[in-house]
């Protein structure tokens, strides 16, 4: 079975009287391979030569919710059994090296949704003893073969049917109940309360995860939940295990909801005087258009509107959008026609994009052609 995780969150733990974890203070910084994280390390070492046990280390993906929650349940596990842990950002910006983890006496790294760079697990697990890699992407899987021979004491846990975050919880709710040496020996990672919670966020994740698009609201939960990824660093927030297990899906699918309604009335405000062009000048037909300047955020949702109403009216099944960006007139087409192609249109313009969903830079001249039509 194999698995993997990168993730970007640091969070140092220990045992301590009447807590299993603290979390060091750390400077506000972007880098991932940063002073804060590899002064985190450093502290590593200090526990040591202070007689402290040995941490284990938890590396997970960023930006990924997954990632995040992977970590959160790596970091709930080692909590309750007031175990010492070191949880680290891994991300392909200015990623950790394996030469940064050398010092100190790590006996297990878990790397959650990810498999890292090139041999990354292959050479981080010569220098630890024990190394369990989480991931689902079947590109991991194909990535294997070009690994050579994996040492004996790396573990990969990829498996496609699940997204990395479900088998974290998985693996690390198995061990917990597993350990029935440890005093508290609680018997879930979650109580029955946050663990329905947190396990709708688990299934609406691995449904984007996956690629799967089937959940009801799953577009608009991703909307929803898109703010909260500038929250998965713990370099920066070191609140963020907390406020993990305080998402509600059913509350972010709301959200999507809202964001969604706003941006259509938004867009229906300047849909009051559409005019018709003629694409390339008549040879593509014709459609409605509307101009944007200053409102181009709200072009995908004008346009769709538009090419419902072009259809409406005999015209082509396709909504332009016409926008001034960075001193270039852009028209952007969308067509809610399955059988139309506006990516045709834009490419013969030096533009491109998919059929339902194109746009290129137009000459002002040209744009004139496009729109004698309007002229008395």
């Amino acid at each position: 079975m194999l698995r993997l995780s990168l993730v970007c969150i640091v969070k140092w733990g220990k045992p301590a009287a009447g807590a299993g974890s603290f979390t060091l203070p750390l400077p506000v910084r972007r880098g991932f391979r940063s002073p804060a994280a590899l002064e985190a390390l450093e502290a590593h070492i200090g526990e040591e030569e202070r007689g402290q046990k040995k941490p284990q280390l938890v590396l997970y993906n960023y930006p990924s919710f997954g990632g995040a929650f992977a970590a959160l349940f790596a970091h709930l596990y080692h909590a309750a059994l007031n175990l010492p842990y070191l949880v680290l950002p891994f991300s392909s910006v200015d990623p950790l090296r394996v030469a940064d983890l050398r010092f100190g006496d790590i006996q297990t790294c878990y790397m959650l949704d990810f498999v890292g760079p090139k041999n990354f697990a292959v050479e981080l697990a010569k220098i630890i003893p024990r190394v369990i890699a989480f991931d689902h992407r079947l590109c991991t899987l194909s990535r294997i073969s070009n690994m050579g021979k994996c040492p004996s004491n790396l573990e990969l846990r990829i498996d496609t049917r699940k997204s990395s975050a479900r088998d974290s919880l998985d693996y690390f709710s198995e061990k917990l109940t597993e350990d029935k040496s440890s005093k508290k020996n609680p018997e879930a990672l979650l109580d029955l309360q946050d663990y329905a919670r947190v396990e709708k966020m688990i299934r609406y994740i691995e449904d984007a995860d996956l690629r799967r698009w089937e959940l009801v609201g799953i577009k608009e939960f991703q909307i929803g939940i898109r703010e909260a990824r500038a929250k998965l660093n713990t370099l920066t927030n070191p609140h963020i295990f907390e406020q993990l297990l305080e998402l509600d899906a059913d509350d972010l699918i709301s959200k999507g909801n809202s964001y969604v309604a706003s941006r259509l009335d938004a867009a229906n405000k300047l849909l009051a005087k559409p005019f018709k062009i003629r694409l390339g000048r008549g040879l593509y037909g014709e459609c409605l258009a509307i101009r944007a300047d200053g409102n181009a955020e709200f072009s995908h949702e004008i346009a769709l509107e538009l090419s419902s109403r072009s259809a409406a009216a005999g015209l082509r099944p396709i909504g332009a959008v016409i926008f001034m960006q960075r001193g270039n007139l852009k028209m952007c087409l969308r067509t809610t026609d399955g059988a139309t192609d506006t990516s045709e249109i834009a490419k013969a313009f030096g533009g491109g994009g998919k059929p339902s969903s194109s746009s290129f830079i137009i000459r002002m001249d040209e744009y004139n052609e496009w729109t004698a039509i309007n002229s008395p």
